[in-house]
């Protein structure tokens, strides 16, 4: 049981927590950038906590790039944790294995893409 909730829960919360940077920091510039700037508009006022998460990013940053580094920690950790000896059971473990993976690695380049326009892109265009 804890080796599924190593394999899981900690990549769909770090997957979750790398999606917030995006609505923070990327979606902004991307739909400026496509000059929609009216449907930013409209997210801003009709989505209460957005200008929060705007306003608090250095925070949101810091409590996903903690919560990017356990899962990535939970991972490292249990990389040599043997799977079941039934076949069905392996077949599962290997595939949670596999999707933890994935899941991981999105979280890592939403985090990055994220990070990218919230701290860097708006001094590229000066």
């Amino acid at each position: 049981m804890r080796l599924i909730l190593r394999e899981t829960v900690a990549p769909m919360l770090a997957l979750f927590a790398s999606v917030s940077t995006l609505l923070c920091c990327a979606l902004p510039a991307l739909l400026v950038t496509i000059g929609a700037g009216a449907v930013m508009a409209g997210l801003v006022s009709n989505v209460p906590g957005y200008v929060w998460l705007t306003a608090h990013k250095g925070e949101l940053f810091l409590l996903a790039g903690v919560m990017l580094g356990g899962a990535i920690w939970a991972r490292w950790a249990t990389r040599n944790a043997p799977c079941p000896v039934d076949p069905k059971q392996a077949r599962a473990c290997s595939r949670m294995r596999r999707l933890g993976g994935v899941i991981l690695w999105a979280a890592c380049v939403a985090y990055f893409v994220g990070g990218f326009f919230a701290f860097f892109a708006a001094d590229l265009l000066l």
